[in-house]
């Protein structure tokens, strides 16, 4: 019997914790099988705020994490399981500059690699792109992420993601007509009340995360198009919504059930949820 298999990348500049414990706790529930990637293939760490129980979120003036998730957070982010991440820059291949020597050939090489990435991701049933501060970094603007993301789709393979790692999305476009993969889709991500203002944030693994460079909310409203929504539900408990092949989860309260969305999708068969 196959085992589900899920690929779950993450920020080298940090990861919020329950955005990985959440789904991760109902994966391992579930028996599936989790392999981590990363940017570079450095170990991924999670944000130190995100482990605190104490710490109190400057937009809800309260604290976002419980003493049972930021144990479960500890104990994910100080074991092996993150240890020797699938390095994607040595996995895809980078798109050549059009002034670089050879560009042609250069460019028949690039597309001839994203065959083989194609061919690799049969093993994967599944996509996560966990949030938190450090997706903005290194995630949202990577264009292997991006290729990553447009391979799966290709593939009619799920693909979840959290937070601000919903920028991700937003951004994946195919280079022929430039429009972002969630057009036309509704989706979920943070919320502009989420955002934080100048003076606020926290030290993040390294760097300080104070007022996003981009208001999220907006850039997904665009993204989608007239024939999409963003969902924002400010003032509801959680916010995930599911248009296939994607699952969205507006932030950290919704980690959890983002994880549960993304099982009967492939379980169920689940298309539509949230709208």
């Amino acid at each position: 019997m196959k085992v589900t298999h899920i690929l779950i990348v993450l920020s080298e500049h940090g990861y919020w914790a329950e955005e990985l414990v959440g789904p991760l706790s109902v994966f391992d529930e579930r028996g599936y099988r989790v392999t981590f990637a990363t940017p570079t293939g450095k170990r991924a760490r999670a944000l130190p705020p995100s482990l605190d129980e104490e710490y109190v979120d400057p937009p809800l003036g309260r604290s976002v994490t419980t003493a049972e998730v930021a144990a479960l957070g500890r104990a994910v982010d100080g074991s092996s399981r993150l240890d020797d991440p699938l390095d994607l820059s040595a996995w895809l291949p980078e798109r050549p500059y059009t002034s670089a020597p050879d560009h042609l050939s250069k460019l028949e090489d690039y597309h001839r690699s994203l065959e083989r990435v194609d061919s690799d991701l049969r093993q994967y049933d599944a996509l996560l792109i966990v949030g938190g501060s450090g997706p903005i970094v290194d995630l949202a603007n990577n264009e292997r992420v991006h290729d990553l993301l447009l391979a799966f789709v290709r593939a009619g393979k799920p693909v979840a993601a959290e937070c601000y790692g919903v920028a991700c999305l937003a951004f994946a476009r195919d280079w022929d007509d430039r429009r972002s993969i969630i057009r036309g889709k509704h989706v979920t991500g943070h919320c502009k009340e989420y955002d934080y203002k100048d003076g606020t944030g926290f030290l993040g693994t390294d760097f300080v995360m104070g007022p996003p460079p981009y208001p999220l909310e907006y850039i997904l409203r665009d993204a989608t198009g007239p024939d999409g929504a963003y969902h924002g539900n400010f003032g509801k408990p959680t916010s995930v919504i599911v248009d296939f092949p994607f699952v969205t989860g507006r932030s950290t309260p919704d980690s959890f059930l983002t994880g549960r969305k993304l099982v009967e999708v492939l379980e169920k068969g689940l298309t539509r949820f949230g709208w």
